[in-house]
């Protein structure tokens, strides 16, 4: 897996250096602002693919013991520092098309600029889908970062593309520093929108997306004697998920039996995230919690089942039933 994580990453890197030169090349024959902030974007995106190479390397290390963890989030301080280049690079973009608009520039050979940019922005594209599927695909929050980064260069090339072709047919300069302009203000939202993803996984921030695949793998798994399972938490690192809640079950289990149903939990979840690692805190029941217990085959049971809870997201990230029924019993 790592090592496909890094051909699609040099991959990404080698065709960033293509697109340099092309598009360095369209800027010298036509001089227009629009394609020099295109240029600018396609060097960011060989320093910002340079970086998640390193975050790759990096992560793929084992753990540690100065990292018992391992060291997947270095992907995210890849995401950020990509972040912030495209977030430079758009101020750059924006200076040089407010420059061209107050001093205006010549332009020449725009039909030879727009077969090259035109090029660049398709390959871009398809570069750009390839790189997120991939990321989603291996868990890599680099590739993911830097396959937006890439596919906004692409849209950054449509752009581009778009107010060319507008000077070449209608003549108005003019139209080419706008769209300069443009083009940088919508790089600074992608900039800030990637900075956020990154700074969330650091922060540990809910993914409700997996919160969700998570509760609803745990009702699909859920056995009559589970009587209760409380303060589900996760967080993620690179290709890494980290599980832990804890789980009610009757007193009489011995060690082994909650072992067994450990590791059939663990076999479980490692079906939807194979790189699942999990810890599971084993509580034991008490007589107050026969009516919420399904398990009719207990030799044990003080009263009937009376009350029936849905495992939804708030009952799994919540407290154990037994903190209310303490609660309850304070309050009477």
């Amino acid at each position: 897996m790592n090592d496909l994580k890094k051909k699609a990453a040099f991959l990404s890197l080698y065709v960033g250096l293509g697109m340099l030169v092309a598009k360095i090349g369209a800027y010298l024959l036509t001089g227009s602002a629009a394609i020099f902030s295109d240029a600018i974007e396609s060097v960011v995106h060989i320093f910002a693919t340079s970086m998640a190479l390193f975050s790759i390397f990096v992560s793929s290390k084992p753990a540690d013991d100065t990292h018992p963890y391992g060291h997947s989030n270095v992907e995210y301080f890849s995401a950020g520092i990509e972040g912030l280049l495209i977030f430079v690079a758009a101020l750059g973009i924006i200076y040089y098309g407010i420059n061209d608009l107050i001093w205006g520039k010549d332009l020449h050979q725009l039909d030879i600029g727009l077969i090259i940019i035109s090029s660049a922005a398709a390959v871009n594209l398809g570069l750009g889908f390839y790189l997120i599927r991939a990321g989603k695909k291996y868990n890599s929050i680099a590739l993911v970062a830097n396959g937006k980064h890439v596919l906004t260069d692409s849209y950054t090339s449509f752009g581009v593309l778009i107010g060319v072709l507008l000077v070449f047919l209608t003549g108005i300069n003019i139209i080419d520093p706008i769209f300069a302009i443009l083009v940088g203000l919508n790089i600074i939202y992608t900039a800030v929108k990637l900075v956020r993803e990154s700074v969330g996984g650091l922060m540990l921030e809910q993914d409700k997306e997996l919160l969700e695949n998570l509760v609803t793998k745990l009702n699909e798994m859920k056995k009559p004697y589970w009587i209760d399972l409380h303060e589900l938490r996760f967080w993620k690192s690179g290709d890494k998920v980290f599980i832990d809640f804890h789980l009610i079950l009757p007193y009489y289990f011995t060690i082994r039996e909650s072992h067994e149903e450990e590791t059939f939990i663990t076999k479980e979840l490692m079906e939807v995230h194979p790189n699942a690692q999990l810890k599971i805190h084993f509580d034991y029941c008490i007589d107050e919690l026969c009516k919420y217990c399904d398990y009719q085959d207990c030799n044990y049971r003080k009263e009937n089942k009376l009350i029936t809870t849905n495992w939804d997201r708030k009952k799994l990230t919540g407290k154990a039933i037994y903190k209310y029924i303490t609660r309850e019993k304070s309050i009477s």
